[in-house]
């Protein structure tokens, strides 16, 4: 029997590197991922008192223009919308000028088993299939901590805020989710989701499903994450956008 001499042993172990690496590089790269990202805006405290009745103005606005008020109006109110449209606008504008950043969050998410199951079921053997997803905020009320094995039917380590838990936003339903195409290897959200607060809480993260409705129990509950840098607490007027991106 020949000896190994040292070089074989050598590329006998870059072999075995080689291969142990491309092991982790292909269970790393079949791992379902996926990143949050959330900034909450939010009044000056020394302007706060001067902001809420602009604030209050231009949220009214802005339903009266979602709810197509505006282009419902006779050919002689054209003025009159063009007016509403200018007013938006400059409230925008004189809102933002008075707001600053309460705090910015990136943070990973929990992918459950029933999220994953859904994944796989639809996008590798779905029939006929229409995807619709939206977006939920966790509540700092009676928090204990988030699952794997949570579903929207029993998730009992965090309830969902915005309607019986604060703090409460104005929207009247989960954010809905629209997507850019995918590319290299992930999809994000097209535009950030907006949670406008009307009252004071603490936000724990936020959580991605499938049906719209608030404190709703059906559905499947596709991922959750928690904010990684603590927890955001809001007040009336405070905004949270929030961003998601999933890879492959």
């Amino acid at each position: 029997m020949h000896p190994i001499r040292s070089g074989e042993h050598a590329n006998a172990n870059a072999h075995s590197a080689s291969l142990l690496g491309l092991g982790a590089a292909l269970n790393e790269s079949s791992l379902v991922q996926g990143q949050y990202h959330a900034v909450c805006r939010g009044a000056r405290d020394d302007v706060y008192a001067d902001y809420v009745p602009l604030f209050d103005r231009l949220q009214t606005l802005k339903r009266e223009q979602a709810a197509s008020i505006f282009s419902r109006m006779p050919a002689a109110g054209h003025i009159f919308v063009r007016s509403r449209l200018s007013e938006i606008d400059r409230l925008q504008a004189l809102c933002e000028s008075m707001e600053e950043i309460k705090g910015d969050h990136t943070y990973h998410n929990l992918v459950t088993d029933v999220g994953a199951r859904y994944l796989l079921d639809n996008g590798l053997a779905g029939s006929a299939y229409t995807a619709a997803f939206y977006l939920g905020i966790i509540s700092s009320t009676s928090y204990t901590g988030v699952n794997a094995s949570d579903t929207m039917a029993s998730h009992a380590g965090w309830l969902e805020a915005g309607s019986a838990n604060t703090p409460v936003y104005s929207e009247g339903a989960r954010r809905t989710a629209a997507w850019s195409a995918a590319a290299t290897r992930s999809k994000a959200l097209s535009a950030g989701l907006v949670f406008t607060f009307t009252g004071s809480g603490t936000v724990k993260g936020s959580f991605l499903t499938t049906v719209a409705t608030k404190d709703g129990t059906t559905g499947t509950l596709y991922s959750a994450g928690l904010f990684s840098g603590g927890d955001q607490p809001v007040v009336n007027t405070n905004t949270l956008t929030v961003s998601y991106t999933a890879s492959l």
